[in-house]
């Protein structure tokens, strides 16, 4: 019986893997998919995608800004992205891991939904690059907040719900329209 758990289990992983894997290097993204998704991370990853030319390659890790599985403050999210990028570094040769956080846009009324006026359906409110050489530092410098973007309206969220609203930290103001 645990033998056929373990075996779903294991299918599920690799399923997962598969659908989030993007770029021109797919099967480097499934790899990763399946060291990442083995676990339920309180912020979702959305998307691994692996891109290379000649020897250069970079991983690039979306997660989801919203619906977090458990609360996360700043400290949190910050942990979440450490070790998600530890792992991503153990799992790949990649030189270097992207990590992004999104939340969607509220709909516009009378804007295009395809075609050259497409209007964005999300925005990015987190931002950090590490390069493999960083990986004994990089903790250090993420805790200080060097080198990261932070939306400040959705940092200011973070900690005060686990299950956030869709629009959270997804103000917009004229002047972005």
């Amino acid at each position: 019986m645990l033998l056929i758990f373990a075996l779903a289990a294991s299918s599920v992983v690799d399923l997962n893997a598969s659908e989030r894997a993007e770029g021109n290097r797919p099967a480097q993204a499934v790899q990763i998919g399946r060291a990442l998704l083995r676990s339920v991370w309180p912020a979702q990853v959305l998307k691994i995608r692996v891109d290379g030319a000649g020897n250069h390659v970079v991983a690039g890790l979306m997660l989801s800004g919203v619906k977090f599985h458990r609360r996360l403050d700043p400290a949190a999210f910050t942990a979440e992205v450490v070790s998600l990028v530890r792992m991503t570094f153990a799992a790949s040769p990649v030189e270097e891991v992207d990590v992004w956080a999104t939340v969607p846009l509220p709909p516009f009324k009378q804007h295009p939904v395809g075609g050259e006026y497409l209007m964005p359906t999300d925005r990015v409110v987190y931002g950090v690059a590490i390069p493999r050489s960083e990986l004994a530092t990089f903790a250090a410098r993420l805790a200080r907040g060097d080198e990261v973007f932070w939306d400040p309206a959705w940092r200011r969220t973070l900690g005060t719900t686990a299950r956030s609203d869709p629009a959270q930290g997804a103000e917009r103001t004229e002047a972005q329209t």
